[in-house]
């Protein structure tokens, strides 16, 4: 069958200031999502969340873009924020930048990440087994760098040396400025590395939305590259990214996709998405807590039977002593960071500054600029 993941995460609300979903909030989600696997629009569902974001990850066969699908979490995210408006929780349906959308919500304020496949586990694919992450306090081009090393370099995936993944994959780039519609670009690794890494240096502009195959053709990664400030026009929560990325066999093993996140690499993020900071990985349901409004991402691994069902249980990666180490770098490098205060590097420019307040400063002060008077004052006699 043509099997869909589909992945659409919201913030609609959380409990104490921008921390996590209340727990009568996720509930309101699950009850909708266990509806639509009962009347057989889904086949299977699971909740998450990361920080104060929700995510529904789904398994259907309505395909990408599903105006069904889409409606449903949509429907879910509004029952989460009538729970959070009746207890009096922060942002209350932040997330949700259109009134009533008719169809499919992408580009109405939830992220969404979706990939469809032939599933039928056999052939090049007898086991089919994925990932998703889930970031908060942070936008999509958070995974511009693991991304790279996991498909396009070597030294971080020795799989790329195999027969089934020798001649590399594509990389759909997406040009986030563009509020036009969605601008693409397909380069392929190795042969445009270089080029590439050109694009996706610049994470504030610049994202992966897909990654295919190049041997196979098959898509292996999706990855919610929306900016809600392009959406909305104005400041109303970092974009908080969701990818998918099917793992094994003709594509990278699960330690290479995550070796990456490792680094604990710098992002553009934090408390009122205007800081840079290191990205943090951490376990399933993890609140954001601790000091600076750390950006963190986790990582969920799950298979699938043949009735397109979530096998047994799931495989939460980042919950592991062996990340304890890495969760104390990101801590030191962020001390570290953080120490520099407003001045420079530690700040996104000013073309990026995202909290409405910040802009409205400046634009204050330089109404109040006047050009210097280079005429030379008369000799005094």
């Amino acid at each position: 069958m043509r099997l869909t993941l589909s992945v659409i995460k919201a913030d609609v609300g959380s409990v104490g200031g921008h921390t996590k979903p209340s727990t009568r909030m996720i509930a309101a989600v699950e009850g909708e999502v266990a509806k639509a696997i009962c009347n057989g629009l889904l086949i299977d569902g699971f909740i998450c969340h990361t920080g104060d974001d929700i995510a529904i990850i789904m398994t259907h066969t309505r395909g990408e873009g599903s105006s069904e699908v889409h409606q449903l979490a949509w429907k879910a995210f509004l029952a989460a924020t009538s729970v959070a408006k009746t207890s009096g929780l922060y942002g209350a349906g932040q997330d949700l930048l259109a009134d009533a959308p008719s169809g499919n919500i992408r580009g109405a304020g939830p992220g969404v990440a979706e990939l469809s496949f032939d599933h039928s586990l056999s052939g090049a694919r007898p086991a089919e087994s994925f990932m998703v992450f889930a970031a908060d306090k942070c936008g999509p081009g958070a995974y511009n760098l693991p991304l790279y090393l996991a498909f396009a370099d070597p030294m971080y995936c020795a799989g790329l040396m195999l027969p089934p993944m020798i001649k590399g994959f594509r990389f759909h780039v997406i040009d986030m400025d563009n509020t036009a519609g969605d601008s693409l670009l397909e380069l392929d690794a190795p042969a445009d590395s270089y080029h590439i890494a050109a694009l996706l240096r610049d994470n504030e502009r610049f994202g992966i939305d897909r990654i295919i195959s190049r041997t196979h053709g098959e898509a292996v990664v999706a990855v919610s590259a929306q900016r809600l400030h392009a959406i909305a026009g104005k400041y109303t929560g970092k974009d908080d990214p969701v990818a998918i990325v099917r793992n094994q066999g003709i594509f990278p093993a699960p330690e290479e996709i995550i070796s990456p996140f490792a680094k604990a690499h710098f992002v553009g993020g934090d408390a009122r998405g205007s800081h840079v900071m290191p990205l943090m990985p951490v376990p399933l349901n993890t609140s954001v807590t601790g000091m600076y409004c750390l950006p963190i991402v986790s990582c969920v691994g799950f298979s699938i039977d043949k009735e397109g069902r979530f096998a047994e249980s799931y495989t939460d990666f980042f919950d592991n002593p062996a990340w304890d180490e890495v969760r104390r770098r990101a801590q030191r490098k962020a001390i570290e960071m953080r120490s520099q205060g407003w001045s420079g590097a530690a700040m996104l420019p000013y073309s990026e500054l995202e909290y409405g307040g910040f802009r409205d400063t400046v634009s204050g002060l330089l109404k109040r600029f006047r050009l210097r008077d280079e005429r030379k004052p008369e000799a005094a006699e």
